[in-house]
């Protein structure tokens, strides 16, 4: 099979009892339970940071929702969170891990920021996942995850980049939505630069 299902970001911080906490989060995890199933090929992307990582707050003495400018990236600041080997960096219990055939990780250095599991802050690869894809032939993503309008978003615009066939499972994913109307635009900039947007039903009624 040339398509796979690629999970963003199922960890503990981003969901209801997590430090980075996505409203509603949790409504996803049946949704992907139930699709997980429907494909031979399921690889996850997990968050992997250091304790002092660039996107944290508490490294910079400054607030939650602040940024700082780093090697000519802004960044903006988050609590601390998916710290590698602690509970919020684990995926949810609730999550069937028992099929999931590779996961990837990004944000593994204290100094880069990586949204996509493809590229980083600074444009350099931020997992082997493009190289490990072609070498299987896989052409085709459907993704769901957190979040929709920060790791969702840019992992698919990167992979449509790539060249990638990408479909979203809107019922499978969740924005934060620090900003109204974030999730919108999100899927409006996803849809026009070539990714088809559809709900579960679909996949699991073909």
């Amino acid at each position: 099979m040339n398509e796979a299902l690629l999970i963003v970001d199922l960890q503990n911080d981003f969901l209801p009892k997590g430090s980075l906490a996505v409203p509603n989060s949790d409504q996803v995890i049946p949704v992907i339970n139930e699709l997980i199933p429907l494909f031979e090929n399921v690889f996850t992307t997990r968050d992997s940071h250091p304790k002092d990582h660039v996107s944290f707050a508490s490294r910079w003495n400054k607030s939650i929702g602040e940024t700082v400018v780093k090697d000519g990236v802004e960044q903006m600041l988050w609590p601390n969170h998916c710290i590698k080997g602690e509970w919020g960096y684990q995926y949810s219990d609730s999550l069937d891990q028992e099929k999931i055939t590779e996961e990837f990780y990004k944000g593994t250095s204290s100094d880069v920021d990586c949204y996509s599991i493809f590229f980083d802050q600074n444009r350099k690869p931020a997992s082997e996942i493009d190289t490990y894809l072609k070498k299987r032939n896989i052409l085709k993503l459907f993704i769901v995850g957190l979040a929709t309008d920060y790791c969702v978003l840019q992992t698919v615009l990167d992979a449509l980049e790539l060249d990638y066939e990408v479909v979203i499972v809107k019922d499978g994913c969740k924005a934060i939505n620090l900003n109204p109307g974030d999730e919108e635009r999100a899927y409006g900039l996803m849809k026009e630069k070539g990714a088809r947007l559809i709900d579960s039903a679909e996949l699991l009624n073909r």
